[in-house]
């Protein structure tokens, strides 16, 4: 499966077959969220929601992907993400783009 971000394929012509999508919500360990906020008095990266967005981004693509292959789709063009704050220490990351099925 082809992912891009561009509106095209170099070199390919398709079909557009509709739009796909895959959401994650998701939350760090209660421990961790009281250990974050007394890291923003000192500063410098909160890794457990770094590590919490990374999960969430690539769930949020194999969910895209599952949805694509689901309609028969060989790429997806004009990916886009979106995130949402849900509550303290939650978030949403949606996965959206274009499905298309090659021609040529």
């Amino acid at each position: 499966m082809q992912i891009v971000t561009i509106d095209h394929i170099p070199g390919k012509e398709f079909q557009v077959l509709g739009m796909v999508q895959g959401a994650m919500v998701q939350t760090v360990h209660a421990g961790k969220d009281i250990f974050n906020s007394f890291k923003t008095l000192v500063g410098g990266e909160l890794t457990s929601y770094t590590e919490m967005m990374n999960t969430s981004r690539a769930t949020a693509i194999s969910r895209m992907i599952e949805n694509a292959n689901a309609i028969g789709a060989d790429a997806i063009v004009n990916v886009r993400f979106t995130t949402s704050s849900v509550m303290q220490g939650a978030s949403e990351v949606l996965a959206y783009g274009t499905a298309v099925k090659f021609t040529n």
